[in-house]
């Protein structure tokens, strides 16, 4: 087992009620992490709040950014913060308590075993999601679903957004090819993970809806995630059609005046 240096990156964008406690439960469970929090010039006043944290606590640092600019755009950029101050490994997670701060440690412990995506999962066994309804139920594991068969991911969660990566894996992707937002780019994320033979992991979360503020994800949101899988899905299939015309078995090609070989 191999110790890492985490940094847990959260972006942010109007949310004063809930990121003094999130931080502070950060530190509390995870104290050797580094907490990067990416605000979009939330005019809530959270910048203001986390700047102050920053002044007395260690290793919080504040990413200001001036205008709304995407949870993909966000992480983009902690990501290359990090990458660039030795960080080995990075968490994703929100501000909301959906993601719960105890769960951290069992979230990073596979990266220290080797692997190179470790996802927060609420659909393998020991997963949950309390309360929420019916139809919600049915979208997300039906998105999930026809996402992994899609792409051939072999994740149950691939839209999971409590997850860790390693940085080497990180410095293999190219992180600016990546648009997706929300949804999109958290499976965009996991594709390309596995296209460059990321070893995957997920382990089990309770995700619990936000208790304080506002959601920031929309019906749009998942409409384009899911637009986005079917055109992943596509040129992955096309790429395959044309592998496999490239390769084409060997044939017995015998000029007509050789006489034919005999069977035993």
């Amino acid at each position: 087992m191999t110790a890492v240096r985490p940094l847990v990156i959260i972006p942010t964008y109007n949310e004063s009620e809930n990121i003094e406690r999130i931080v502070r439960r950060i530190r509390e469970t995870l104290p050797e992490a580094g907490i990067l929090v990416v605000d979009d010039g939330s005019p809530d006043g959270t910048g203001d709040l986390v700047g102050a944290m920053a002044a007395e606590v260690p290793e919080i640092t504040l990413m200001s950014r001036p205008a709304k600019s995407g949870l993909g755009s966000a992480y983009r950029a902690g990501f290359a913060w990090g990458l660039e101050r030795g960080y080995d490994a990075f968490v994703e997670m929100d501000a909301d308590f959906s993601h719960d701060p105890a769960a951290l440690p069992r979230v990073l412990a596979p990266l220290a075993d080797g692997f190179d995506v470790s996802i927060g999962s609420r659909y393998v066994k020991g997963g949950t999601i309390p309360n929420w309804a019916w139809h919600r139920h049915l979208l997300s594991r039906g998105g999930n679903r026809y996402a992994s068969r899609m792409l051939g991911l072999g994740v149950a969660d691939s839209t999971a957004g409590f997850r860790a990566y390693s940085a080497r894996i990180l410095r293999q992707l190219d992180l600016d090819q990546i648009r997706a937002e929300g949804y999109g780019f958290q499976i965009e994320m996991t594709y390309r993970a596995n296209q460059h033979g990321a070893a995957i992991t997920e382990v089990p979360i309770s995700f619990v809806d936000r208790a304080a503020g506002e959601s920031k994800m929309s019906s749009m949101i998942v409409i384009e995630a899911l637009g986005l899988v079917t055109w992943w899905g596509f040129g992955r299939l096309v790429h395959r059609v044309q592998r496999g015309a490239k390769v084409r078995p060997a044939t017995d090609v015998r000029s007509s005046t050789e006489e034919p070989v005999p069977s035993p």
